[in-house]
């Protein structure tokens, strides 16, 4: 597999290198030794699965607040997205900086985002499945969001209107003393 950093340090691509024969292919999509040579964590808890009967729907951007923060493995199991993470953590020089990318099921790659980070993103095609695998279990009291269309943040997205909950769409703007590096 490839293992290949973003533009935000600390979040990496996991590319599936496949071997192919007559009958199909075998990939490797999580090697402890391979994540801990790159200070990944590979001690899931937990792992859902998020369906989105339609594209153009968004969730997000959400993270949980300390001590509860999550590391995340994302793949999109069937369809594509185009998704997004935001650099939150203090004193990080990206620190309020956003990184987007298209993950779909004909790639099979998948993000590692790292505690500190929100996440999000838009599906672009119907019927399109994402699985998550997290290192802490989720507490809904430490659950936290931004608003996808923060001016602050400026997150280039490819839908204008897309479908929210009531809960992503009434995040609350930020202050102009947040999230500035």
């Amino acid at each position: 597999m490839l293992i290949e950093e973003t533009p935000l340090p600390g979040a990496f691509v996991i590319t599936p290198e496949p071997i192919a024969d007559a009958r199909g292919f075998f990939a490797r999509t999580v090697d402890r030794a391979a994540f801990a040579a790159r200070g990944l964590s590979t001690d899931f808890v937990q792992a859902s699965v998020s369906f989105n009967a339609r594209a153009g729907t968004l969730r997000g951007l959400h993270f949980q607040r300390a001590p509860h923060g999550e590391d995340k493995l994302i793949r999109v199991t069937s369809g594509a997205i185009h998704d997004v993470i935001v650099d939150l953590r203090e004193g990080s020089p990206t620190r309020g900086r956003w990184h987007a990318l298209r993950l779909d099921a004909a790639s099979r790659a998948a993000l590692f985002v790292p505690k500190g980070f929100a996440h999000g993103f838009v599906t672009l095609l119907d019927e399109t499945e994402v699985l998550y695998q997290m290192t802490t279990p989720y507490v809904a009291g430490a659950a936290a969001g931004l608003r996808w269309d923060d001016p602050r943040l400026a997150i280039d997205w490819p839908v204008a209107d897309p479908i929210l909950s009531e809960r992503d769409a009434g995040w609350p703007l930020l202050r102009a003393t947040d999230l500035l590096p």
